[in-house]
């Protein structure tokens, strides 16, 4: 039987010697609609990344052995969970909503507040996080070289024993892996007519136009990667800091990063906070512009949107969020 992180993912072995093989993993490719990547990217090997893929897997990772970052990341849920917040090691809740990693290659900013500023620095984070994996990073590092295995993949996608820059290059590398693109909707605005139902067709209309979602989900990816406050999980009427924890600036008060909308279709429920639980809700939240604050982002204001628009914009939605196939992750 194959071990359970490789069954997770989905992904095949690779014809190597040695007790736990390297996955393979999906090529470093551009869908269409996308941006080419860029030459940093470019440089992660499939060696790397395939490590990056076990340890991706490996609840090796966590204090008592029980998460890995597939628990609260799920492939088959847009690499997102279906609770509103996950569970972490000895059950314990996460402060907010998994995010789906999706095209997270193409991201500025990482973590709901933006507290890291690369892909590596912020694929360490859960680990000592103490509410997700809550393992020391230097427990991490100790248990990664006693394991015979790791040290021969470490040597051989980062050329020396498990390190702590070893190991960020290898999560990292994995993460630029899962790219979603090539949807109906770029199909569609590359002269493909048929490539959208009239209701598709609607919901892009409404999205570009009335509806104004472009102004924060916009570019390839529809996002601006970007803060803002929309009032989702006021407290009191108060929002939460946000963003303002990290800058101490009050205008951040209440502000979280845009995500994608690549893909959102599979990564319900929604917001930082996961309080929306279906497109429709998320939908209906934005129809009424929001949740009112103090500090609530001047584009916000309630939507002129009939019944009609709402159900076009969710099925804009769905379609953005398939592939060529009509999968809605990475293979």
């Amino acid at each position: 039987m194959l071990p359970r992180w490789i069954a997770l993912a989905g992904i095949a072995l690779a014809a190597q010697a040695g007790p736990v093989p390297l996955p393979t993993v999906p090529p470093l490719r551009t869908p269409a609609g996308l941006p080419e990547r860029v030459a940093n990217e470019t440089a992660d090997s499939d060696a790397l990344a395939g490590l990056g893929a076990r340890l991706f897997f490996d609840p090796l990772l966590s204090a008592d052995r029980s998460v890995a970052c597939a628990s609260c990341h799920k492939p088959e849920l847009g690499f997102a969970d279906s609770s509103a917040r996950s569970r972490g090691v000895r059950e314990q809740l996460t402060e907010r909503n998994s995010p789906s990693l999706l095209n997270r290659a193409y991201g500025a900013h990482f973590m709901w507040d933006g507290r890291a500023a690369t892909l590596e620095e912020q694929a360490l984070l859960p680990i000592e996080n103490p509410l997700e994996m809550a393992l020391p990073l230097d427990e991490a590092l100790a248990r990664l070289n006693a394991d015979e295995s790791y040290r021969a993949h470490f040597a051989l996608a980062v050329g020396r024993a498990p390190d702590r820059e070893g190991l960020a290059r290898a999560l990292a590398a994995y993460v630029r892996r899962l790219v979603l693109g090539d949807s109906p909707v770029d199909r569609f605005r590359a002269g493909d007519f048929d490539a959208l139902d009239d209701a598709e067709r609607a919901g892009l209309w409404f999205y570009e136009s009335r509806g104004g979602c472009w102004r924060c989900h916009s570019g390839a990816n529809f996002s601006d990667e970007d803060f803002h406050n929309t009032g989702v999980g006021l407290r009191d009427g108060e929002p939460e800091p946000g963003r303002a924890a990290l800058t101490g600036a009050a205008a951040d008060r209440g502000r979280f990063k845009t995500p994608t909308l690549r893909g959102v279709a599979r990564t319900a429920p929604y917001m930082h906070d996961g309080s929306l639980a279906t497109l429709e809700d998320v939908v209906a939240f934005y129809r009424q512009g929001g949740h009112a604050n103090a500090a609530l982002d001047p584009a916000l204001a309630p939507l002129e949107m009939s019944d009609a628009d709402a159900r076009n914009l969710v099925a804009f939605l769905r379609a953005l969020s398939r592939g060529p196939q009509g999968e809605t992750e990475p293979r």
